[in-house]
């Protein structure tokens, strides 16, 4: 007995997802960077590349392309055929720019697929040798001492460092004057010679200048202490519960990418990243390597963040681009 064509269409249409996932990936899959080589977000991609290409049969390719705090990269892959051969390594600068940049070329809510966390790293809350204060006790008390007269130091306005050093001045009910500097270099430096008291920087970025005494430790802004820096507290440790804040750095693809390729890709980045030697390269590197996460943890992350600094945007006074 023939079966009619419904279930014919019915059963291959069930087949599909299996089918998607075991030819998945057919050739190399492109993963976009939206900053320049050697900076914090390409370092994670190249580490995770590498062996996730060799886990996938296909060669995973980093392409930087950076410009506009990672947007021009973010408005690309929204705008990639959703067929999992073009992925998109992002940072927490995309929830950022969510909500600092007023004509995004693409939907940070609907316009793509998570797939997992990879990493994070704290930032560090940092004074210079001269600032006349040692720990953030210090800090807050001066600052309170003299509202508007300390120099905050960051990389620009309306950065993850920006952002992150407006938390902590509101929940700690003090004003700290904001100098925005063409660059981290230029920030630190400033820092070094007390043209600004205070400096919050990514931790990969400065452990070598507290290590060697450039830059004094203050706290880490994860809600735990970081194991580059062990004898430095977080700043909720230091007295300001509450306060959490880390880098992140997370893989997507384009919106209604199948989603057995998810899974597929989801399911081979947790085995790599459990991997020893990739979880060594990221420690040494910096970084907290990821368990690996679900794309709906992920997701609901990515609008958490969202959210947070709008809030904070909103309460600093911060205009929008």
């Amino acid at each position: 007995m023939r079966a009619r064509p419904a279930l014919w269409f019915s059963l291959l249409l069930a087949a599909l997802p299996a089918a998607a996932q075991q030819d998945w990936p057919q050739r190399p899959v492109r993963m976009l960077v939206g900053f320049g080589p050697g900076g914090g977000t390409d370092i994670v991609a190249r580490i995770v590349s590498a062996p996730l290409g060799e886990a996938l049969g296909q060669a995973v390719v980093v392409e930087n392309r950076p410009g506009a705090g990672g947007t021009i990269a973010a408005a690309q892959t929204a705008k990639a055929p959703p067929d999992g051969h073009t992925a998109f390594m992002l940072n927490n600068g995309f929830a950022v720019a969510a909500v600092m940049q007023r004509s995004l070329q693409y939907d940070p809510h609907g316009d793509f697929q998570p797939v997992s966390m990879v990493a994070t790293s704290p930032l560090v809350v940092l004074a210079g040798p001269k600032a006349g204060f040692a720990d953030l006790r210090g800090l807050i008390e001066t600052a309170k001492a003299s509202p508007g007269k300390l120099n905050f130091a960051s990389v620009g306005v309306g950065s993850t460092q920006h952002f992150a050093g407006e938390l902590l001045f509101q929940l700690a009910g003090i004003e700290l004057l904001h100098v925005p500097y063409k660059g981290t270099p230029a920030a630190i430096v400033a820092t070094q010679t007390n043209e600004a008291q205070l400096l919050v920087e990514v931790a990969s970025t400065v452990v070598g200048q507290v290590r060697g005494g450039a830059l004094r430790a203050l706290a880490v802004t994860s809600r735990t202490r970081f194991p580059g820096l062990p004898e430095t507290p977080s700043v909720a440790e230091a007295g300001l519960a509450g306060y959490d804040v880390t880098t992140w750095y997370a893989l997507v693809f384009p919106a209604r990418t199948p989603a057995a390729v998810v899974e597929k890709a989801n399911r081979t980045l947790r085995v790599v990243l459990a991997r020893e030697e990739v979880r060594r390269q990221l420690s040494n590197a910096g970084f907290v390597p990821s368990e690996g996460s679900s794309p709906e943890a992920l997701q609901a992350h990515i609008r958490s963040e969202i959210s947070r600094w709008g809030g904070v945007r909103e309460k600093a006074g911060i205009r929008q681009e």
